[in-house]
């Protein structure tokens, strides 16, 4: 099988299904890509031959994030929502999953490499959830960060927005490998290989039994897109941010 839809790329051989982000060179996540990474997940969820998942992603960076026309008032009653579903089915896909990441994951970007099981991180990239630079936050990022790295860990990332060294990311675990760039591939890919050799049954409930040491953070996501949507989107802050970016100028705080 060998399928494209409009900036989402997917395929499965010998087990191995590999999503490719394709909206190059910056893989920004807008509307219609969240929506084609969703139909593409619940695809290849309901496909029994596949015995691991790969996301990679073509151009020079991993994900720069969500797509900021889409944070506006008008559409992030839609893209929050979309974007929260993508991560769920990507942490709930049923067999391993593995992060590919050979340029910058940041945002939205980080996001989903928080959902999979496993990542590796090209050497000279960087990680980290900037959204608090714009008066925003990550939702799924405050779930799933601090029972990755521990609180403290997760509260710098998201208390100061700043990015992370691929170095700094291995040492608090946020990743599994760092490795040179034209090496990321061939770690995924020794990995898969070892997985794909085992039970597709055992792997299942051997995921379904690791992630039970998780909170049920998918429970609360409800709660802090209410959050997002009806206290976030209406500070002043949260809109001078946008603005800001969108303009290429320094954000002026009303702290309101």
């Amino acid at each position: 099988m060998n399928e494209a839809t409009h900036f989402v790329d997917y395929q499965i051989e010998d087990g191995l299904a590999t999503i490719t982000l394709s909206r190059p060179p910056l893989n920004v996540l807008h509307i219609p890509m969240l929506q084609a990474l969703e139909a593409a997940l619940i695809e290849l969820a309901a496909d029994h031959s596949v015995r691991v998942l790969m996301l990679t992603a073509d151009g020079k960076m991993f994900s720069a994030g969500v797509d900021i026309a889409d944070h506006t008032p008008e559409k992030v009653g839609d893209m929050i929502p979309l974007f929260d579903r993508v991560c769920v089915q990507l942490a709930q896909f049923p067999v391993p999953t593995i992060a590919v990441v050979q340029g910058h994951a940041l945002g939205g970007g980080c996001e989903l490499v928080l959902c999979c099981d496993l990542a590796v991180l090209a050497e000279d990239a960087k990680i980290g959830q900037p959204e608090i630079q714009l008066a925003a936050f990550a939702p799924i990022a405050a779930l799933r960060l601090r029972q990755l790295v521990g609180y403290r860990a997760a509260a710098e990332i998201m208390f100061t927005g700043e990015n992370l060294s691929a170095q700094v990311a291995l040492a608090m675990g946020l990743v599994n490998a760092v490795v040179s760039a034209d090496e990321v591939a061939a770690w995924a890919q020794e990995k898969a290989d070892k997985i794909t050799r085992l039970s597709r049954a055992a792997q299942i409930l051997n995921k379904q039994a690791l992630r039970l040491g998780f909170d049920p953070w998918e429970k609360q996501l409800p709660s802090i897109e209410e959050t997002y949507l009806t206290e976030l989107m209406h500070t002043a802050d949260a809109l001078e941010g946008l603005a800001a970016f969108q303009e290429k100028r320094t954000p002026q705080w009303k702290h309101t």
